[in-house]
């Protein structure tokens, strides 16, 4: 075989966020499994960066019907209802599985799980452990993967998914000395994470470049709603090297007021029921308007102000803003922050059933890779019990998948070595390439869209897609492989925005007149593959 090593296993997990590391504790039970990640595992991805909280009913006044309703609004009804019902009914379980497990989260004094209000939701369901609940579940869950026998990889690159004829049998990956490995499983389960570092601005990890968008792709998987881009309202803008990084909604949880250059508390002009608490796709074109209309601040955000809120809420509810914002030379409990909307999130991914199942046998995804859940724009706290309730299902499926006899096409893994032969005679810089993407993409796929800005944006990452990249050492192999996954992703949202011919949730067509509303679409999911391309019909309620 043309690989350096050969690694069987029963289920192969890819990622190792929290939805990779739920679903890994899960597929255990059911025979040996493989954890490989491109970074540390419980150190990259997202997960371990989400600062806000997990939502999940736990008070007799709220319900889960309400959680249901108030997610299908939240996407613009473009939600699949079944997975969402699946979400709001099973994240309490998964909840109680994290503090079982040890996961200290705030508590009430009533021995309750604290929960805080957060935008487009009509009762404070958001469970947290102050401002820094990702690392905390991370904490929780990679202790408890010590305990299974789960064998882990760190900094491996998955390059390309093995087949034998439909079925995804495993996977090649790069080792951080550029080796190739030929990784065998009954099972797979992508759990990649997000894509949004093809952005310029974005709070994303360096590991968010859509590698598990672009591997399903081309092993023939169809994808939904790529054009759902989530913008985070508030992002850092100051200084130049923190542009993006996540100004986490429980500020405005807390009772922080968004205010624009003449003082003015904007939001009554958008949404004066919710005002600062509607939801994420609101507040960024609010805070987006108020900019290009020239209120914005010196740094070309605005001020999210909490200098009103009691110094010890502050510091025992937001010590990780605290601590940021000091680094940057502001206290934010005498100075207003700085902030400006930053790409943070992909609500569509891979088509999904239930049970996690992609539209390739012996292929699943859970977690930001997969599509369906969110709908059309994703309410702050159900990322990160998505990860937990789909991460135990798709665990679950991928582990009682009977065994299969596995064999590789060496023509596929022939196939890769020509691929990596040509990226050590390349010529072109993989960074440059890649930056390059990052400012087409946020210059003409960012917040407001048009159909002549996207093509334009679409026929860039096409052309930069074919430019022949350079690896210069064996190491910088999986450098090039994700840089042509950006180059893909990137491509992916841009097809399926163009498809979109409607505004709804995160996806604002500008050139676009309609008369129906989010709830009265005509249209579906957007769907594409190799196989083709298209958007979904709806029957329109009455």
């Amino acid at each position: 075989m043309l690989a350096d090593e050969v690694v069987d296993c029963h289920v192969l997990v890819i990622g190792s966020g929290g939805a990779g590391v739920r679903a890994a504790i899960e597929a255990s039970q059911y025979g040996d499994v493989v954890l490989i990640s491109k970074t540390l595992v419980g150190k990259g991805g997202c997960t371990t960066m989400a600062e806000g909280g997990f939502n999940a009913v736990m008070r007799d006044e709220d319900s889960c019907g309400i959680h249901f309703e108030d997610t299908m609004k939240g996407g613009a009804f473009l939600n699949d209802p079944e997975l969402v019902d699946i979400l709001v009914k099973e994240a309490p379980l998964r909840m109680g599985d994290l503090v079982k497990w040890g996961a200290v989260f705030d508590f009430t004094d009533s021995d309750e799980v604290a929960q805080r209000p957060f935008g487009g939701q009509r009762f404070p369901r958001t469970c947290y452990a102050g401002d820094r609940t990702g690392h905390e579940m991370m904490t929780t869950l990679v202790e408890r993967l010590d305990g299974t026998g789960v064998e882990t990889l760190q900094e491996f690159t998955i390059i390309d998914l093995l087949k034998d004829g439909d079925r995804v049998i495993g996977a090649m990956a790069l080792s951080e000395k550029g080796e190739l490995v030929i990784l065998r499983a009954d099972s797979i389960i992508l759990a990649t994470g997000g894509g949004t570092k093809v952005y310029d601005v974005s709070t994303n990890s360096s590991s968010g470049t859509g590698d598990g968008y672009a591997l399903g792709y081309r092993a023939g998987a169809e994808l939904i709603d790529m054009e759902m881009i989530q913008f985070h309202p508030t992002g850092a803008v100051f200084p130049y090297d923190a542009r993006g990084r996540l100004v986490t909604e429980a500020v405005r949880g807390e009772g922080g007021v968004l205010k624009n250059s003449k003082g003015e508390r904007f939001m009554k002009n958008y949404d004066p029921q919710r005002m600062e608490l509607s939801t994420r796709d609101v507040v960024a074109r609010a805070i987006a308007t108020e900019i290009m209309q020239g209120r914005g601040s010196p740094n070309g955000g605005v001020w999210l102000d909490v200098t009103h809120l009691p110094r010890e809420q502050i510091e025992t509810r937001l010590p990780v803003m605290l601590e940021q914002f000091l680094k940057f030379g502001v206290d934010i409990r005498i100075t207003p922050m700085e902030v400006a909307p930053t790409a943070h999130h992909i609500m569509g991914g891979l088509r999904i059933t239930p049970e996690c199942r992609t539209t390739l046998p012996g292929l699943f995804a859970c977690g930001e890779v997969a599509g369906g859940v969110h709908g059309a724009n994703r309410l702050g706290g159900n990322s990160l019990a998505e990860t937990q309730v789909f991460g135990r299902r798709a665990g679950a499926a991928a582990g009682k998948a009977e065994k299969r006899q596995k064999k590789v096409d060496e023509t596929q893994v022939k196939r890769q070595r020509d691929r990596l032969d040509r990226f050590m005679n390349g010529t072109k810089s993989p960074s440059r390439i890649r930056m390059t993407l990052q400012q087409a993409m946020w210059d003409g796929a960012n917040i407001f869209r048009n159909a002549t800005d996207l093509k334009k944006t679409l026929t860039a990452a096409g052309v930069l897609a074919d430019r022949p990249l350079k690896a210069e050492t064996a190491r910088n192999l999986a450098e090039c492989c994700t840089v042509e996954n950006m180059c893909l992703t990137a491509s992916l949202i841009c097809r399926c925005a163009l498809i979109r011919e409607e505004s709804r949730g995160a996806h604002v067509r500008t050139d676009i007149k309609q008369s129906h509303d989010a709830e009265h679409s005509p249209f579906g999911h957007t769907f594409i593959s190799k196989k083709g391309q298209g958007i979904e019909k709806r029957e329109v309620p009455g």
